[in-house]
């Protein structure tokens, strides 16, 4: 149990500085792991939140490449951008830190040094592709082509992001390099690898006998690997930007990533506690807790794991290591490549004051068991809905009560009757699952509980009435009221771990002083006497033009993307000239235009074809509305033979492009010309 240990190291996967962060990141590890370390303050323990930026890597130097800047250059630029919006936001870390620190790169150093001096690492040669234009080898994601599965022509090297299927570099269709655009060639490469193989048996026993209690899809995709059996692992890579490997044989290859990266835990307790790191790490009353994304798992449950063992010196594994699954983005998969997300700093930007909201609905809709879904109707409808009309109209009904009958003094109670005492049973029983859905990394049912205790006050208020006792019996208004301040004060400090800025507000609204955890569900957090501030509106309705705001720069983005990936149909066979030159397209003003009944696809048009009046039908009614094509010009077949279509019969038709979405765009000429002109 948590109470065995002196102590909690609390870490979070360190993000990519080649870009900002999204909300499927806070969702799946940053909410959670400030969630879970402010609610262990609340409770008075010794924790620590460690967070930094991961500045390494091939991802950096490919946008360093695309903007024609270097390395440092990018992660100096969203590092900066990291820190501050989760500064902003409320994630509370300790220390936020880099690895591209001096610290960081020493750290890192001697990790490797140290398993060398064992021997813990065996030394391969492969073959890897290389561009000779370049004269460098090529990193997965330096290597485009079509994918083997599904042939979209722009797969990376490591993954396609069409199809979504896993990939080497050599499996790619007509590779190229990313770099020149040159066919790559195979050539031999030396690299030290760490033997997963030989920690099986020591993490089979840790995880799956010792550890029956992590999540399941922590578990199940553990115990996936091991019964797959555990490989050696390539720890060192060719590339120019990032932690030299410490060996005179080694020029030019850096530390690969996946092993540079965690050890940025490390390195960064170290910066926080450079005299004191060693006992947040190497002593065994410290409990340390891993909060990831789904695919990070592996690397934190079983390859970092292996890199602790191997190194020895007392160093302790993860107790825990709740992952989440991934959050998706108006039921799409978020995707960074394709600008498919929510930033978090253009968030704080367009919804100033209100970080509590999206922390709120992410927590909300939590991705803790399965994928989940972030709609912006359904943020604004949490807001409105929750927020303002549970939470909000609560604490503002108690101190515009509170001011109206005792100008904000907080009353004496008078002895609780059965209502209230009912009312502080709920709210103990509310805490007990709350503390115990925390605890258990359970954070959307523990958000759930802490709603009900402003469910189980509005409920109180409507029971009550005071503003009818008041006519009557003021005394008891007074109960009432105190009771009621107690609960807002329950509020403030339940949420605190979900929403700290309202807490504080309330809080010092309230003017309680720190909050303890302990004093959750007490009938006298606030002191009869005390005067309660102005009352102040915690949270405000989100209208529908910001939500548009947002939808609609969602489509956009979308158009962009289907444009950009737009492939166009095959050339048909080829036809000769006097054949093509039979068929006689013309233009004609739209007279009419109409649905066709009983039909969703067809449009009735009444064309001047410039000698007579003719009837077309054609399918694009899902694309336009009638009135919209009335008086415009069009391009149509003439001499197609007359058919019959939903008992009308129709004279030609007429010429529409497909555009990358679906939608059809109708052909016409750029200036008006006479109707029956020929196009040619």
């Amino acid at each position: 149990m948590e109470s065995n240990y002196k102590r909690t190291l609390v870490t979070t996967a360190l993000p990519y500085a080649n870009g900002p962060v999204h909300i499927g990141h806070l969702a799946g590890v940053y909410v959670p792991a400030d969630i879970y370390a402010r609610y262990l303050r609340l409770q008075g323990r010794d924790v620590t939140l460690v967070g930094g930026s991961d500045e390494h890597g091939v991802p950096i130097t490919i946008k360093a490449r695309a903007e024609g800047v270097t390395p440092q250059d990018i992660v100096d630029r969203y590092h900066k951008i990291i820190k501050d919006s989760f500064e902003e936001l409320g994630i509370s870390f300790d220390v936020y830190s880099r690895t591209s620190s001096d610290i960081h790169r020493a750290t890192a150093s001697e990790f490797f040094s140290r398993l060398h001096q064992k021997g813990e690492f065996i030394e391969k040669t492969s073959m890897q592709l290389y561009d000779e234009k370049a004269n460098q080898f090529l990193a997965d994601r330096y290597v485009t082509g079509e994918c083997p599965h599904c042939h979209n022509p722009r797969a990376y090297g490591d993954q396609c992001e069409a199809c979504g299927t896993s990939l080497n570099a050599t499996d790619l269709i007509n590779p190229k390099s990313a770099i020149t655009g040159e066919t790559p060639v195979m050539k031999e490469t030396h690299h030290w690898f760490l033997p997963l193989d030989k920690w099986e048996s020591k993490l089979r026993q840790w995880i799956l006998e010792g550890h029956t209690e992590w999540k399941t899809n922590v578990y199940g995709q553990c115990k996936s690997w091991l019964d797959l059996g555990l490989q050696p692992r390539a720890v060192t890579r060719d590339l120019d930007w990032g932690v030299p490997v410490p060996l005179a044989e080694a020029a030019g290859k850096v530390l690969y990533v996946w092993f540079d990266a965690p050890i940025g835990y490390i390195s960064n307790t170290k910066e926080l506690y450079p005299d004191t790191w060693e006992k947040w790490w190497k002593d065994p009353e410290t409990r340390i807790i891993n909060f990831i994304g789904k695919d990070n798992i592996v690397f934190h449950c079983i390859v970092f794991p292996a890199m602790l063992m191997a190194y020895g010196d007392n160093y302790q594994l993860p107790d825990n290591v709740p992952a989440n699954e991934f959050l998706n983005l108006e039921g799409d998969k978020i995707s960074t490549s394709r600008n498919w997300a929510v930033w978090l700093h253009e968030y704080l930007r367009d919804f100033p004051g209100k970080q509590d909201v999206l922390r709120y609905v992410l927590t909300a809709n939590a991705p803790e068991t399965k994928d989940n879904d972030f709609t912006w109707r359904d943020f604004q409808t949490r807001n409105n809905s929750e927020l303002v009309a549970i939470l909000g109209n609560f604490v503002n009904r108690v101190f515009v009560l509170t001011h109206k009958y005792f100008e904000g003094v907080v009353p004496q109670a008078a002895a609780f009757d059965e209502i209230d005492n009912r009312l502080f049973d709920d709210i103990s029983g509310i805490k007990e699952s709350l503390t115990a859905n925390i605890e258990n990394f359970h954070f959307r049912e523990a958000l759930k509980d802490a709603m009900n205790i402003a469910r189980a006050g509005n409920k109180y208020l409507q029971e009550t009435e005071p503003w009818k006792v008041a006519k009557t019996d003021m005394e008891r208004v007074a109960t009432i009221l105190n009771t009621s301040l107690q609960v807002c004060a329950d509020i403030a400090i339940a949420f605190e771990p979900f929403m700290p800025f309202m807490s504080t507000r309330l809080a010092d609204a309230l003017h309680m002083g720190k909050l303890s955890w302990s004093a959750l569900g007490g009938r006298e957090l606030i002191a009869a006497g005390e005067k309660i501030e102005v009352p102040e509106l915690l949270f405000e309705k989100i209208d529908d033009a910001a939500i548009d705001v947002q939808i609609d720069r969602l489509a956009r983005i979308k158009k962009e993307n289907e444009l950009k990936n737009f492939k166009p149909e095959p050339i048909q066979q080829p036809t000769d000239f006097d054949t093509f030159s039979k068929i006689d397209i013309r233009i004609g003003t739209v007279l009419q235009c109409e649905k066709v009944k009983k039909s969703k696809k067809l449009l009735r048009f009444t064309i001047d074809d410039g000698l007579s009046k003719r009837t077309i039908l054609s399918g694009i009614a899902e694309h336009y509305q009638p009135e919209e094509l009335i008086g415009r010009q069009v391009c149509f077949v003439a001499n197609f033979p007359p058919r019959q279509m939903m008992g009308i019969e129709s004279e030609g038709m007429i010429l529409s492009a497909l555009n990358a979405d679906g939608s059809l765009s109708v052909i016409a000429p750029s200036t008006p010309v006479v109707n029956g002109a020929q196009v040619k």
